[in-house]
């Protein structure tokens, strides 16, 4: 592809996996006014964020081998129009169960438009130093996604209606579509992929029923039978899982994509990255809104450092270095850096502390995490086989969507169950209530967002561990030949 041309996909790519990772939080700010207009109950309203996530983090692989099996831009593409008609469909709902039914379909296309992103990516970009600056980018957007969301998300609300935070899809998917039409690659179909539909049907029920049983923790508790069956559940059908794969003839995720141990840091440390950034986000809104009392738009604005620090550590910092230096010499800075954000974040009380300790903590955040996502991102992708680029596209999404999942159950579990116990101990006569209530918030988001923290330091270990390569792999832009045996008779 011409070099021009490259980078204008590049700008495709991006606008389509924006639209795919802001969805996951663009909603949030805007749920108390769908739910008031809708008329749902307080126990329904968890099902717009948890049908898309269920959707999305169920049929993730799914969707990456449907790429490699029948062409990353037709998938793409596919995506595109099918996220942007189920986008439409939500924004025009009449009823909670239309809205419900319409996440999950986005969820569904965003499956099939993730992996595609993301593979189109690694094949488009195969030069060294083209391919950092284009991962920069990418991995700006990864990380910086769930904060823009934020932002968009409270304007749109605050200025328009909630229906616009679906509705802002239609455009951005259309035009992304119209780029990936004339600029994207061919990309068909390798003919060595198949569909392995045991393993799709295995690998797709334990994800649903995982990202489902950490999403119910979140309401209902650990203890729970439906929770504790949802996760044991879910644990049994991927192990069934992982056996078939060593079995089966095609598998549904290769066993090259999951052995590399690049690969296998850059999973891991994506997983315990989204466990601690997603929780860190939620409790973040909630003491912005409810303890300083800030607006929707004065929320997502109060997110810009995090998108700043972003961009600059992916950049400026990451793409720069990626190819001349070990990749754990950024990792792993990087995500020190960010864990030294979270300890400052959580050291917050009912007293404004947005200059002293949100602002500084937020681009200390985004500059440790723009660094170390890109970085991620590259070593997932990285030295992996054309007709596998979609299995380790989706196996790449599934850790973030996995791990969003678990940090907002997990983190969101400690943070009441701290707050609960902080309200019993220090009630009593002539305690305010309220700012008994306050302080209770204040401290359970506290102490949650230590535990964020560490997870964003196991993330550091396994990475300073695990990922032990000189420099980040560059994608294979062909299948390796197999020698033709040699005659000996001529």
């Amino acid at each position: 592809m011409a070099d021009n041309r490259r980078w204008w996909a590049l700008v495709v790519i991006a606008l389509a996996q924006l639209m795919v990772v802001l969805d996951m939080t663009i909603v949030n700010i805007a749920l108390p006014s769908a739910q008031s207009d809708l008329h749902m109950s307080d126990g329904n309203r968890q099902w717009v964020i948890t049908a898309y996530t269920l959707a999305f983090g169920g049929l993730l692989l799914l969707g990456g081998r449907v790429a490699d099996l029948v062409g990353r831009k037709l998938t793409f593409m596919v995506g595109l129009l099918g996220f942007a008609a189920a986008s439409a469909l939500g924004g025009a709902a009449t009823g909670s169960g239309m809205l419900f039914g319409a996440r999950a379909l986005q969820g569904v296309f965003a499956a099939l438009l993730a992996p595609s992103a993301l593979s189109l990516l690694a094949t488009t970009f195969t030069d060294p130093r083209d391919r950092g600056r284009a991962f920069g980018v990418f991995g700006a957007i990864v990380g910086a996604g769930a904060a823009i969301g934020l932002l968009a998300g409270g304007f749109l609300t605050q200025y328009l209606n909630w229906r616009w935070c679906l509705y802002v899809n239609v455009p951005i998917a259309l035009v992304a579509f119209a780029g990936a039409w004339a600029l994207l690659a061919g990309g068909g179909g390798h003919e060595e992929a198949r569909l392995d539909v045991p393993g799709a049907l295995l690998g797709s029920a334990g994800m649903l029923s995982l990202v489902y049983g950490f999403s119910e923790a979140e309401s209902r508790s650990w203890g729970d039978g439906l929770v504790l069956a949802l996760l044991l559940g879910g644990a049994a059908l991927l192990a069934v899982f992982a056996l078939w794969q060593i079995r089966a003839r095609v598998p549904l995720l290769p066993m090259s994509v999951v052995r590399d141990r690049q690969r296998i840091g850059a999973f891991l440390t994506t997983l315990l990255v989204t466990i601690g950034m997603f929780g860190t986000f939620l409790f973040l809104t909630y003491y912005m809104q409810r303890v300083l009392g800030y607006s929707p738009v004065k929320t997502g604005v109060a997110y810009l450092p995090i998108t700043v620090g972003m961009i600059v550590g992916s950049t400026q910092i990451a793409a720069r270095l990626l190819h001349r230096v070990p990749p754990r010499t950024l990792m792993v800075p990087g995500l020190v850096l960010a864990a030294g954000a979270l300890a400052l974040i959580a050291q917050v009380g009912v007293e404004p502390a947005y200059a002293s300790h949100v602002l500084p903590g937020m681009l200390m955040l985004g500059l440790g995490m723009g660094t170390a996502m890109m970085t991620s991102v590259s070593l997932a992708t990285g030295s992996v086989a054309p007709r596998d680029s979609g299995a380790a596209s989706a196996t790449f999404n599934t850790a973030q969507q996995v791990g969003g999942s678990i940090g907002t159950a997990l983190l969101n579990t400690i943070a009441a169950s701290v707050t609960t116990r902080y309200a019993m101990a220090h009630a009593g006569p002539g305690v305010n209530p309220r700012v008994l209530e306050a302080r209770a918030a204040v401290h359970g988001f506290n102490v949650a967002t230590w535990w964020a923290m560490g997870a964003l330091l196991l993330a550091a270990l396994i990475a300073a561990i695990v990922v032990d390569a000189d420099r980040a792999p560059t994608p294979q832009d062909h299948e390796t030949p197999v020698p033709e045996p040699v005659d000996s008779t001529r």
